[in-house]
């Protein structure tokens, strides 16, 4: 049950939120609100693949 509403999830965050792999964003460079996306989005994947 865990594992697909993490699977659904992710699907909706490629769907809705920006790549920022795709644009080579800096993270060093990167404001709050961008690293928390890409956190969110590594928080989601990694459940989604346990």
């Amino acid at each position: 049950m865990k594992k697909r509403f993490f699977k659904l999830l992710a699907k909706l965050n490629k769907l809705l939120l920006p790549s920022f792999s795709k644009r080579q964003l800096d993270l060093a460079k990167a404001k709050k609100w961008q690293l928390a996306i890409i956190g969110w989005r590594a928080y989601v994947t990694r459940n989604a693949l346990e």
